[in-house]
């Protein structure tokens, strides 16, 4: 690929642009030197195709390292980024990703989760379950994301059976935790961890 640079009088770093402008300007000159009598006109018309053989891999290895970018190296950066908490930019890039794997919509349910949007946390899940049913990843998360709301529904239609204003002895001995909260925040860091630790697996 070196090679092709040097063809062009460009280096690996140059941009589109200055690319794009250098093989034009080449091509039109090569184009007018072949017309000339003898070798030179051979050596121009070698030269332009040259030129038009390099330009095109020069093309399609950009094209194959952005397709690449926006792939399996974006996840894992993306995965990155919601461990550090920048939840924004985690999801910047999953917008800008051309793939939707299913592995996207894992890391999208993680964003949604962080944002404490479990429907649609829920959803994401579910569609990463359909294009990879046997990833055990995507099922224990869900799985783990269900008992969480499950656990919220039942809370939220419990009625207190005893008198608001009595102490129970272990209120009275100093304890103020009870066995529900315990049981809300093991289900929370189950799925927390899950997220948090496993969406860097592959």
């Amino acid at each position: 690929m070196k090679e092709n640079y040097e063809l062009l009088g460009l280096n690996e770093s140059a941009t589109d642009e200055e690319l794009e402008a250098r093989y034009h300007q080449l091509r039109e000159k090569y184009k007018e030197e072949r017309w000339q009598d003898g070798e030179a006109g051979n050596e121009a018309a070698r030269m332009l195709t040259k030129l038009d053989v390099a330009y095109s891999e020069i093309k399609a290895a950009r094209k194959e390292k952005t397709e690449n970018t926006t792939g399996a190296n974006a996840f894992e950066e993306i995965t990155a980024l919601l461990k550090d908490g920048k939840i924004a930019e985690a999801q910047t890039l999953l917008d800008n990703c051309n793939e939707r794997s299913a592995e996207w919509h894992y890391l999208q349910a993680v964003v949604f989760y962080k944002k404490n949007w479990t429907n649609d946390s829920k959803k994401q899940l579910e569609i990463a379950m359909q294009m990879a049913p046997n990833n055990l990843k995507y099922r224990s998360a869900y799985g783990k994301l269900n008992a969480k709301n499950d656990y919220q529904q039942q809370s939220a239609y419990q009625q207190p059976t005893q008198n608001p204003y009595a102490r129970s002895d272990e209120e009275q001995m100093g304890g103020n935790f009870c066995s529900n909260c315990i049981s809300c925040c093991y289900i929370n860091l189950c799925i927390n961890c899950l997220f948090n630790l496993c969406c860097g697996c592959r």
